[in-house]
C-alpha cells in the first residue's frame, strides 16, 4: 500500500489537568512510534501506512485518557494517493528552505 499523510488533532477534556500537558502525552506516542511526523500548532501530521497511522491515533487517544482526560475528541484528515503515495516533504519542503 502507498504511503499516506494523516493529520490529527486531539482535544482532551479535563477539569483538573492542563490540556497542553495531556496533548503532550499524545505527541509522545507519535514520537516513539518511529514514523515520520511534523507537529504543528493545530495538528500533527504523520507519514506512513494507513493501518499503522490509525493505530498510532488510537494509542494517542488512550494516552490522553491515561494522562488525565475524562474524554477526548479526535479529528483526522487523510491524504491518500494509491499509485504514488504522499509525502510530507512534497507539501512543505519549499517553505522550509
Amino acid at each position: 500500500m502507498a504511503k499516506v499523510n494523516l493529520g490529527f488533532q486531539v482535544i482532551p477534556k479535563s477539569i483538573e489537568q492542563n490540556t497542553y500537558e495531556i496533548v503532550d502525552k499524545a505527541i509522545e506516542v507519535v514520537q516513539k512510534s518511529g514514523v515520520k511526523y511534523d507537529v504543528g500548532p493545530m495538528e500533527t501530521v504523520m507519514e506512513g501506512e494507513l493501518d499503522e497511522l490509525i493505530d498510532i491515533v488510537k494509542r494517542a487517544q488512550d494516552a490522553c485518557i491515561e494522562g488525565g482526560a475524562s474524554e477526548v475528541m479526535t479529528y483526522v484528515k487523510i491524504h491518500y494517493r494509491p499509485h504514488k503515495g504522499v509525502t510530507i516533504d512534497e507539501k512543505i519542503e519549499k517553505y522550509r528552505k
